[in-house]
């Protein structure tokens, strides 16, 4: 008995969620208090996933160890001896010392912190950080007001529960029965939504993975999904314009003695200075009205500058990442008939030299050309092997005997062998699957698109929040729906067995029959009627039909979009050789007169680094998007100051000129005088920027 195999699940579950968040976060930038507090909601919910199987295999041979003692008694009780046992149960390889004390503290401090961080401490930070106010105590305000409304209707269910159960004869309210009521409404809430998002992702992920085997549909689907996300941005660029002009008005208004002044100074360290030398260049309309704002109106416009600065954000960033997916596509399409089979690129990637060795242009060719999409087909088939398996234990895991529950028959085999290592490596397994399918299905889900994860540190810390909320939200009742599977839950199967540590940590809902005899029962086997729903592509023809796009195939819509997309990626790939080609140019010219390095950098333009991609600036036609982005020329506003591209793809840059919106509220670099240089004389357009036609 050892504490090396728990040690070591413990260390390697902190480096991969350190190495996640580091990879989707930016720790430079973001809130300490924030970072901390993500990790923590990650890794208490990884390591319930990863240290769960060995509390299983624990389970499992204690189980066994009771039952040769049960046997022996029964014997010797009949044959009046004090024999030993026949044999002895083998203890797991990664059994510990006392494993009922560690495994229950263990699960006592994750489950109990993990439901105060989803439950109490992100959705307040999560409000906070999207107040407006410009004190701690009006945020703190307005963020319990607004989780005070959102969780009235959970508080109200529970007093009801408490209530009833109060007056129920015969049931006294006592702590442990209290914690339970409180654990298991929380796990029933999960698994009403683990149940509608496992129905959908079930289906999905495999489906997906196997579509994507197929680069001609991928690439037709990139293509959709570019027509749909130009339009988002081009409307979260027009709500951005409405904020600037009203923040223009304001700060007319707002004379720098002002006891408001301070308020807008607050509101102005949101907006990148990009964005106000572009307010600066524009004039009012002459009707515009220069009252002095009330105080709770500069709290409406500072709250919503946040959040329009933050869809900009979220539509910029992921319209770098999907253009280069979307590039590669096109890449890969055009490779596939390669005599030399060597890959070859529109916009090579600059990688360090031991990348370049081991994933040079051949081997990059026999794996995106040939290999790659037999992978995805044999993840494809695993997946929906997996999902097979999973919804028919979903909806036979109650028949105790026999035992239908594909799980549950597994892990008696393994039983029998004393195979501990098959049962923690398949309860991983399915645990880590489950997991997977529940959260990519959340940040799929139109409702929830003010959320995303995107790597390369460009996600904002509302997305870390609420990926950390659901994860802890999620787990719990996921693990607890796993331990039905394997007929470890003995509330469930209606058998007395040893149970596992964490379910005893969690408790159970026997104090109301409805919930423990009806829902944690039945509603799991609602899954197979949402896979069936999925299958067949229900959801996303209502929704067709209701007016929002969807990839059908068959609908004269998507093919439009499609054709747009297409359009659209000509454009930006034109946009992107010209910057790529005028930065050629300029190189080879340094290289030619290298005296001539400093008077070069008149025409370089005021955000080209390699640190900074695409244009930021919008087409400010008066059409349409649809009609300006399917013209046959390119306007020349384009390729106005700012419009610069890099084509690494581990910097999407869409963070580097919101680095002030998501930082706080105070910053030493910023003063009064610069405040004003960006926003007074807004009706003077001055002289042109430099470096203007540098691509013509």
């Amino acid at each position: 008995m050892t504490l090396g195999p728990l040690l070591t699940e413990v260390i390697l579950t902190f480096c991969l969620a350190a190495t996640l968040l580091y990879r989707y976060g930016n720790v430079f930038r973001h809130h300490p208090i924030v970072t901390l507090s993500v990790l923590v909601a990650w890794y208490f919910s990884l390591l319930i996933i990863f240290v769960l199987p060995l509390d299983v295999s624990s389970t499992v041979f204690r189980q066994c160890v009771e039952a040769s003692f049960s046997n022996l008694s029964m014997i010797n009780t009949f044959e009046n001896t004090t024999d030993k046992p026949t044999h002895e149960c083998k203890e797991p390889w990664s059994m510990v010392e006392s494993p009922d004390n560690v495994y229950h503290n263990l699960w006592r401090v994750v489950y109990w912190t993990s439901q105060c961080l989803t439950w109490l401490i992100l959705p307040l930070m999560q409000s906070y950080i999207k107040a407006g106010d410009f004190n701690i105590q009006g945020k703190l305000k307005s963020a319990l007001i607004d989780n005070a409304i959102y969780y009235g209707s959970y508080l109200f269910i529970c007093g009801v529960l408490l209530i009833y159960i109060a007056l129920k004869p015969g049931v006294d309210l006592d702590g442990p029965k209290i914690k339970a009521i409180a654990s298991s409404a929380s796990n029933t809430w999960g698994l009403f939504l683990l149940v509608l998002l496992l129905g959908y992702a079930l289906v999905e992920v495999p489906r997906g993975l196997w579509n994507s085997s197929k680069p001609g549909y991928t690439l037709n689907y990139s293509y959709f999904k570019a027509a749909k996300l130009s339009i988002e941005k081009y409307e979260a660029e027009e709500t951005v314009d409405d904020v600037l002009e009203s923040l223009q008005a304001a700060n007319l208004a707002i004379n720098p003695g002002h006891p408001f002044h301070r308020y807008l100074e607050t509101i102005f360290q949101k907006v990148p200075a990009e964005l106000k030398d572009k307010m600066n260049r524009r004039q009012l309309p002459e009707d515009t009205p220069l009252d002095v704002p009330s105080e709770k109106a500069l709290i409406r416009l500072h709250r919503n500058t946040m959040k329009s600065l933050q869809t900009l954000q979220r539509t910029e960033t992921q319209w770098g990442i999907l253009v280069d997916d979307i590039f590669d596509l096109e890449d890969i399409s055009r490779n596939q008939t390669s005599h030399d089979r060597r890959f070859k690129p529109t916009f090579p990637v600059q990688r360090p030299l031991i990348l370049r060795i081991l994933y040079n242009p051949s081997i990059e060719w026999y794996w995106k050309c040939l290999i790659k999409s037999h992978v995805q087909k044999a993840a494809a088939v695993l997946a929906a092997t997996l999902s097979i398996a999973v919804v028919w234990s979903e909806v036979t895991f109650f028949n105790k005997s026999p035992v239908l529950s594909l799980f549950a028959a597994f892990v008696n085999s393994a039983k029998v062998k004393y195979d501990y290592f098959t049962i923690e490596v398949l309860s991983t397994l399915v645990i880590a699957y489950l997991c997977y399918c529940a959260y990519s299905t959340v940040l799929k889900i139109r409702v929830l698109n003010l959320y995303y994860l995107a790597p390369h540190h460009q996600t904002n810390e509302y997305s870390l929040i609420f990926s950390g909320m659901m994860l802890c939200r999620l787990t719990p009742p996921m693990c607890l729906n796993f331990l039905s599977l394997i007929h470890m839950d003995s509330h469930i199967i209606k058998t007395q067995v040893m149970e596992t540590q964490y379910t005893q940590v969690m408790g159970h809902m026997d104090v109301i029959k409805i919930v423990s005899d009806g829902f944690n029962i039945y509603f799991p086997m609602g899954i197979l009627a949402f896979c069936l729903a999925t299958y067949f592509s229900l959801g996303s023809r209502l929704l067709s039909m209701l007016g929002f796009q969807q990839f059908l195939g068959d609908d004269e819509l998507t093919t439009d979009l499609v054709e747009e997309g297409r359009e659209l990626i000509k454009r930006e790939r034109r946009k992107r050789q010209r910057v790529e080609d005028s930065i050629n140019r300029r190189r080879e010219l340094q290289e030619r007169f290298p005296g001539t390095t400093g008077n070069m950098s008149r025409y370089r333009t005021s955000r080209q680094s390699t640190d900074t991609v695409r244009s930021l600036k919008r087409d400010e036609s008066i059409e349409s998007a649809r009609a300006g982005l399917l013209r046959d020329f390119e306007p020349m506003s384009e390729y106005n100051v700012g419009s610069t591209h890099s084509f690494s793809n581990e910097n999407y840059g869409a963070n580097d000129r919101f680095v002030r919106g998501f930082q706080g509220d105070d910053y030493s670099d910023f003063s009064t005088d610069n405040l004003r240089t960006f926003t007074t004389n807004s009706s003077r357009v001055g002289p042109p920027p430099r470096g203007l036609f540098d691509d013509i």
